[in-house]
Parts: structure tokens; C-alpha cells; sequence
């Protein structure tokens, strides 16, 4: 797979302390092993509109602590399977981020005040660089490790180890 360095898509906003009640309702729980119909409901108690706006390649754009809650792998499962590229994030829950990077979702820490609801933002990989396109407005953020974008663009832990039968640091 090749690997991405520029993604760009239309921001989808959401604010702080997005749980992953939030990302995956609790009510739909028995969907849990039919993920393709829980997507359905992604972000519904967020944004009642979310599933039927989001488009593929588009990006969540959030406040502090996004994916807090349960550990519940159903929730980047369904963001990615929404067709979206990346979250942006001011901060995540350590285990939300982790069960995003097993599963080829990229996370980028970052300033996501000046990104609106409905932008163009372009992520460059490469440069470390987040762009809201609709208002000129930018951000740098930190390197990501090779091995967690290496693991993102095989679309995650299994389909890496898959390819490469070992971690490769």
C-alpha cells in the first residue's frame, strides 16, 4: 500500500469530551458483531445528520479528549468505516487512541480552534502541517512515529503483521 502523505477532505466539527457512547450509541450494541449497520449510527447522538453529511475522505475535527469512555474498538471501527481519512484532535483518550491506530485510523493531536464546521482542511503528512483551505489558517503538529504510520497505512495491526510477519521499528 502506499503510503499517504497528503489527505484532504471536508471538516465535520465536534467539541470536547466526544465519548464513544457518543461514537457508538449503547442502544445499538447488538450491532456490535454487524458493523456495517452500526456505522449507520455513528456520531448520531453528536450529530443527528453526521452519517448522512459525512462523505468518503472527509475528517473529524474535535476539542480535548475525544473517544473518552469504554474501550470499545466498535468506535474508530465505525468512524473508519464512515469513510473518514483522520481525526484531528486537541486531545484523545489514550485507549480510544490506541484501538485507532490497531485499526489503520490516523490521529493527529493538534489545535483544532481555528478549523470550522464544513471547511476543506488538508493534512500534510510530511510536513507536519494542518490547513484549513477554506479560511488560509494553519498548524503545525509533532511527528508522527514511522511504525504508527507505517501500522495506519497497512489499515491497521493485523493487516500489517500480515504483510510484514513482525514489528519492524
Amino acid at each position: 500500500m502506499k503510503r499517504f502523505m497528503i489527505i484532504k477532505g471536508k471538516a465535520h466539527k465536534f467539541g470536547d469530551n466526544i465519548s464513544t457512547d457518543l461514537i457508538a450509541p449503547g442502544r445499538y450494541f447488538y450491532l456490535r458483531n454487524k458493523l456495517e449497520e452500526l456505522a449507520k449510527h455513528t456520531l448520531e447522538d453528536a450529530d443527528i445528520q453526521f452519517v448522512k453529511k459525512v462523505k468518503k475522505g472527509d475528517i473529524i475535527v474535535a476539542g480535548k479528549n475525544f473517544g473518552l469512555g469504554s474501550s470499545r474498538e466498535h468506535a474508530p471501527a465505525i468512524i473508519k468505516l464512515c469513510g473518514i481519512k483522520a481525526v484531528l484532535a486537541k486531545s484523545f483518550a489514550r485507549i480510544f487512541y490506541r484501538n485507532s491506530i490497531n485499526l489503520g485510523l490516523l490521529l493527529i493531536e493538534c489545535d483544532t480552534s481555528f478549523i470550522v464546521q464544513g471547511d476543506l482542511v488538508l493534512i500534510d503528512i510530511k510536513k507536519n502541517l494542518i490547513k484549513d483551505l477554506t479560511n488560509e489558517k494553519k498548524t503545525k503538529f509533532p511527528s508522527l512515529p514511522k511504525f504508527i504510520l507505517d501500522i495506519v497505512n497497512q489499515g491497521g495491526v493485523v493487516e500489517y503483521l500480515k504483510k510484514f510477519k513482525e514489528f519492524k521499528f
